[in-house]
């Protein structure tokens, strides 16, 4: 029961070292993929996750209508380039794949230096980097370069060129269900549709395929649904065909930019004081870190959709460095050097200690209220004023004995007492077990 749980209050990682190699490992085979909200880029990469755990690919048409959405034409790219006037090609869309701003129509033309300009988007203060763009909704195209590619290039003519189609076909998610002894619901939500970004989408997929494999092998209480999918409309899409399934999700995080090197953070979810908010201040108490907790705001990753008015579900965010914090997001320069083993194991830790705290906080009854119980007579008196094996003591089932009243969490014990919440834990078993206490 305790697991990982029983190293919070040291939040010592319990995850080997292997397993951050392989989450960085497998988001570097992914990296070069070219992704998008829809396309084979997306069906690829949920392709490889299924050689990693057993999700589901769904499809679901093009012109669906999903609330005040409707899911878009089908995107794909197959090359892109730019040829300068002495015939070189000065931008090449197989080298690095940002150079096209996703969802460009196709074009072929030749146009001088002065018309191209008004298609080309760059990051002036960071002159090596290609920045990462999109036009979903836009019919219109462009390219990506560095400034200081742009500076080098002379006047004349240039000839463009995008082989790209946009036509019906489908918005492609993946989803996993690994079941638990109940119905109750915790989501695990990742966005899967950003190219050649690996902070700000590969992370988020790779901890999340962590994550899974490790409650595949040690399935729990809870149930717990994993989704893949595009941001926005793919959250938008699944919420408005799920109306059956919303109801059972009690809990869920959004991983977002969860591997690089700045400390971890959370965003609370739009109620603030739900559970899972409860418990990742608890645990970023516990490190250190409570001031990386974060209030929430309608702006960011999914969790702007799950949390929305008509839904308003528990959910909040899981990251590092906040979207939009960090120079590197949205360029070339979130890449595999940007991410690292350690970061990608720290988050997942923290993950696992999520799921494994919200399981263990139940609210018990005490069976008997009045006065203390004689706790000599089933063995859990320590004449030595000591714990018991280590993972409690005396005053920890007192409190629990004190505050169990059919309506107070284990999590409001341990807050209240300052007793560390895995000894109020163990605490609680031992009582349950001697028949003193009965979960509500």
């Amino acid at each position: 029961m305790l697991g990982v749980l029983g190293t919070i209050q040291n939040f010592r990682l319990v995850i080997m070292s292997e397993e951050g190699k392989q989450m960085h490992a497998l988001a570097e085979e992914l990296f070069p993929i070219c992704r998008s909200i829809t396309g084979e880029g997306v069906r690829g990469t949920l392709h490889r996750v299924a050689c990693e755990i057993p999700i589901v690919i769904h499809d679901v048409p093009s012109g669906t209508k999903v609330h005040d959405w409707v899911v878009p034409d089908e995107w794909n790219i197959r090359d892109a380039w730019i040829r300068g006037p002495n015939g070189q090609k000065v931008v090449d869309f197989k080298k690095c794949n940002l150079h096209v701003v996703g969802y460009s129509s196709p074009i072929s033309s030749m146009m001088d230096l002065s018309e191209l300009r008004h298609h080309l988007y760059s990051l002036p203060e960071n002159p090596d980097w290609v920045p990462y763009r999109t036009g979903y909704y836009n019919h219109s195209w462009g390219f990506c370069v560095a400034q200081r590619e742009i500076d080098l290039w002379e006047d004349g003519i240039y000839q463009v060129f995008i082989d790209a189609e946009l036509s019906a076909g489908f918005l492609t998610y993946g989803e996993l269900v690994v079941s638990g002894q109940t119905c109750e619901e915790f989501l695990i939500s990742c966005h899967v549709c950003h190219p050649s970004l690996a902070n700000d989408n590969l992370s988020g997929i790779v901890v999340a395929v962590a994550l899974a494999r490790h409650l595949l092998a040690r399935p729990g209480r809870l149930t717990v649904r994993f989704l893949f999918i595009p941001g926005t409309i793919g959250s938008i899409t699944w919420l408005a065909l799920h109306g059956d399934v919303v109801p059972r999700i009690k809990h869920g995080l959004v991983l977002t930019c969860v591997g690089d090197r700045g400390g971890a953070t959370y965003k609370r979810s739009r109620r603030s004081t739900a559970t899972i908010d409860r418990v990742m201040n608890y645990i970023f108490q516990e490190v250190g870190l409570i001031e990386r907790v974060l209030d929430f705001v309608p702006y960011g990753y999914d969790e702007r959709q799950y949390c929305s008015l008509g839904y308003n579900l528990p959910i909040g965010v899981l990251s590092r460095s906040t979207h939009g914090s960090f120079p590197e997001y949205h360029t070339s320069a979130d890449n595999m050097g940007f991410i690292t083993e350690d970061a990608l194991s720290d988050t997942l830790n923290k993950a696992i200690c999520a799921i494994e705290m919200i399981e263990a906080n139940c609210i018990y009854k005490n069976l008997k209220p009045m006065g203390e119980p004689m706790l000599g007579k089933v063995g859990l008196y320590d004449k030595g004023g000591g714990g018991r094996s280590g993972q409690f003591g005396e005053l920890a089932m007192l409190w629990v004995l004190s505050l169990s009243d059919g309506t107070v969490d284990l999590l409001s014990i341990a807050e209240r007492s300052k007793i560390p919440f895995p000894e109020i834990v163990g605490a609680s078993l031992a009582l349950e077990q001697a028949g003193i206490i009965r979960r509500s």
